[in-house]
């Protein structure tokens, strides 16, 4: 079975410029998601999709092949699932079918290869369309997070018949990473989004489902890798 990586790296960022290949610990964030995938035995090839031309320079550099993504597929209100399908549309058009779909975002870069192989390993082993990443969440709606009434007053966004006071008797949450995505090109043809089909997950630790958005969350990695430098 053939098994291809995307990573879907476009050049505008607004929560923090040129992110995706903005140095950690020396190296640029995209070759993190690049070196990983050529750490998974399993992983055949691996594209990059990107609307920039310093992006597809640096993906180039560091081993992968580039799919020049639509400048349409690469605004701030596209949907990266438009792009999903173009990058699958294309890689069959000059490879042919394949058979596994798994994406590696740029902004996990803590992110193990036994996280990946897990994912894969996931989706095979259930009649699942697509297996995400999940790491257990500090904040619950059962628990401690709100919304706002209409008369302008606050209530617990999910509410049980029973009071919850304490964190740990609330039923357990999970925030979405972006470790990995593992689906199939037939699911992403067919479907309109992540959350449409069948979906499963597998649970990443805290400190490798870092995931990159802001200079904090930059800045936060960059503390995580020189920790685990010194270890």
């Amino acid at each position: 079975m053939s098994h291809y990586a995307f990573i879907f790296a476009r050049g505008g960022s607004k929560g923090l410029p040129r992110k995706n290949i903005l140095p950690l610990a020396g190296k640029p964030l995209l070759n993190w998601s690049i070196d990983t995938a050529k750490a998974v035995p399993i992983i055949d090839r691996i594209f990059v999709s990107t609307d920039d031309s310093e992006i597809a320079h640096v993906a180039k550099s560091a081993g992968a092949e580039v799919i020049y993504r639509p400048e349409e597929l690469a605004s701030d209100t596209s949907a990266e699932w438009l792009s999903w399908q173009h990058a699958v549309e294309w890689v069959e058009k000059k490879y042919g079918k394949f058979d596994y779909f798994i994406s590696l975002p740029a902004t996990s870069p803590l992110r193990s290869e036994t996280d990946v192989e897990a994912a894969i390993d996931k989706l095979k082993s259930t009649f699942a369309d697509i297996c995400i990443t999940v790491t257990p969440s500090d904040r619950s709606p059962f628990f401690n997070m709100i919304k706002h009434t209409a008369d302008d007053l606050v209530e617990l966004v999910n509410k049980t018949d029973e009071q919850v006071s304490r964190r740990q008797d609330a039923p357990k949450v999970f925030d979405i990473t972006t470790v990995a995505y593992v689906t199939t090109p037939a699911f992403i043809r067919q479907g309109n989004g992540v959350m449409t089909g069948k979906v499963t997950s597998v649970c990443v630790p805290k400190e490798r489902a870092v995931d990159i958005d802001t200079q904090i969350d930059f800045d936060f990695a960059q503390l995580l890798v020189q920790k685990m430098e010194q270890l």
